[in-house]
């Protein structure tokens, strides 16, 4: 977008977000329309007051047009308020449509976009901008027409009263348009630098707060307050210098309306002497140029919000018009999934053709259980990540029940595999609504079956309340092992097809872990499961154990079989495993 000028595309499809509530736009269009001249009657009606009433003597004329003038002050009253409780309501409900949209969008986009965009930054967009984007309705389009028609209605009244006049006052207004041109451009750029740096400080704090246990451990406050206190000076110097240029520009408005309000009574003085101005114009024209002063002084100030209404737009528009969103175009769904999975000759890179899994095929039977195996960074959380349709692959295929995954309806597919990962995440709220991401066809007797059979059940009870003991944000107040156990049971609740156990029970203690080890056993006979682990002694009973190097199928085969490989990769590493185990 140029930021010189309104682009009127951009600005069109703002509007455009109006629709759902069109005839509220148009009341209060409309309002602004009949505003314009309303207001303008009441100084003329001061001048006609003046010299068709009190010089006349004409007390009974002169009570019915005070009478109307104090009609046409409570019905002006009435209107504005109308007009601006619409115009702030219409842009309350365009916002409010919009964050759910976005909020929607974002849920929807690959983990890729989430890989290179700061948490910060989406959070900026789905509040910060688009709460900017309710002025373009609250005090840009409506209130700038609004207000462009009370200066056209104003200029025709005060030329009809006194034409003369009018143009003595009028010879300062090309110093109120330059000073209001050199304030709006200030103000543009100290505004966008504001938005800049809103969003750059909304990243910082949500990437410092998030890891705040790292900032703690290695004693970097001060080195953290120091960049913060960068951020936030610029930030305080952004708005310090909007702040400047407004303190600068309102007096310097004022002076210009005496200086023209000085002309007027010089010349209008002469004019009453000579009889060319009559004394009520000379009455009404203070109050027609107050009015007309005041909507110029104010047009520059709306007009830098209708543009940073419109820079904020377009951010939040480049969001929801961003290609990163996955695509959901498969049609078929299922109750239930057989759970037969094949790879076939799929290969995946995170960034362009740089391949973190390299011609991968492999299947696993229905019911049977599959451990992956493999050093940091040999590809083991991809494969699940992809499977899951996190990301899309660049090459191969990869089947269910001899389906493409891509043919599957995105939310049915998701909903029939479960994942436990190892950096557990928990909301705020209760025990319970974290199992159940407060689903309301998950039953408490549902949630309280599964958590005894994984033997989570007891710890859970020793909370304060229970299930509706009150988890702080990402857990912070549970042990990590407490916090696998109900990540576990949310998994069970939701009764998958397909389990994923990304490196399940490699952050607990061995006490939790054979509670853990117990359920997973029992849980693997009934369904298709795929396991992550560091330690090889939780996979001895898998159907088949896979070794991935560098992105690449090292072996594959049963415990047993793959320990009989002479300088075998997970011979290696079991014998490494086991050898520190002993010394330990």
């Amino acid at each position: 977008m140029d930021n010189n000028k309104i682009d009127f595309l951009l600005l069109g499809r703002i509007l455009a977000l109006a629709n759902p509530y069109r005839l509220v736009f148009v009341l209060a269009a409309a309002l602004a329309v009949v505003l314009a001249p309303l207001a303008t009657l009441r100084p003329y009606l001061v001048k006609v007051m003046v010299d068709d009433y009190i010089f006349k003597y004409d007390i009974s004329g002169l009570t019915k047009i005070a009478l109307l003038l104090c009609g046409i002050l409570i019905l002006e009253v009435l209107l504005r308020y109308v007009f601006v409780y619409s115009a702030n309501w219409l842009g309350q409900m365009v916002i409010r449509d919009l964050r759910v949209r976005v909020f929607k969008h974002i849920t929807s986009m690959r983990l890729s976009y989430f890989d290179t965009t700061p948490i910060g930054t989406s959070t900026t967009r789905t509040i910060n901008d688009i709460e900017t984007i309710n002025t373009v309705f609250s005090q840009g389009v409506i209130t700038i027409l609004a207000d462009i028609l009370t200066l056209f209605a104003v200029f025709a009244i005060m030329m009809y009263t006194s034409w003369k006049l009018t143009l003595v006052c009028l010879t300062v207004l090309p110093f109120l348009i330059i000073a209001s041109y050199i304030f709006k451009e200030k103000v543009k750029a100290s505004y966008q630098i504001v938005r800049t740096q809103i969003s750059k400080m909304n990243a910082f704090l949500q990437e410092r707060i998030t890891g705040m246990r790292i900032v703690q451990i290695f004693n970097a406050e001060k080195l953290e307050l120091q960049k913060f206190n960068n951020i936030n000076r610029e930030y305080t110097q952004a708005n310090l210098d909007a702040i400047l240029y407004y303190a600068i520009f309102f007096p310097v408005v004022d002076i210009i309306a005496a200086a023209s309000l000085g002309l007027m009574v010089w010349y209008g003085a002469r004019g009453v002497i000579s009889e060319d101005v009559t004394l009520g114009a000379l009455v009404a024209f203070p109050i027609f140029l107050n009015m007309l002063f005041r909507p110029i002084r104010m047009m520059a100030d709306k007009f830098n919000t209708l543009q940073m209404g419109m820079v904020a737009a377009e951010r939040v528009f480049n969001v929801l018009d961003s290609d990163k969103k996955i695509e959901n175009k498969g049609t078929q769904k299922v109750k239930k999934l057989n759970g037969k999975v094949e790879f076939k000759n799929v290969s995946f890179a995170y960034i362009g053709k740089n391949d973190v899994l390299k011609n991968i095929s492999f299947e696993i039977k229905e019911g049977h259980t599959l451990a992956l195996v493999g050093s940091t960074g040999s590809g083991k959380t991809t494969i699940i990540n992809i499977l899951n349709r996190f990301y899309d692959i660049r090459k191969g295929k990869i089947l269910i029940d001899g389906v493409d995954i891509r043919d599957y309806e995105l939310e049915n597919f998701r909903s029939r595999i479960a994942i436990v990962l190892q950096d557990v995440f928990l909301f705020s709220g209760s025990v319970f609504e974290n199992i159940t991401l407060r689903d309301e066809n998950i039953s408490r007797e549902k949630v309280l079956n599964a958590a005894k059979m994984i033997g989570a059940h007891e710890f859970i009870q020793k909370l304060p309340g229970g299930y509706d003991y009150k988890v702080m944000e990402r857990g912070a107040t549970l042990s990590m092992g407490q916090r696998q156990l109900i990540s576990f049971v949310r998994a069970l609740v939701f009764d998958p097809d397909i389990l994923i156990l990304d490196e399940a029970t490699s952050s607990i203690d061995p006490e939790t872990e054979s509670v853990i080890q117990y359920a997973i056993e029992k849980l693997i006979e009934k369904r298709t499961s795929i396991i992550i682990a560091h330690r090889l002694s939780t996979i001895k009973h898998a159907n088949n154990i896979l070794v991935l190097d560098k992105g690449e199928i090292a072996e594959i085969g049963s415990h047993e079989e793959l320990l009989k490989k002479e300088n075998g990769h997970y011979k290696d590493l079991y014998q490494m495993q086991f050898a520190q185990t002993s010394t330990s």
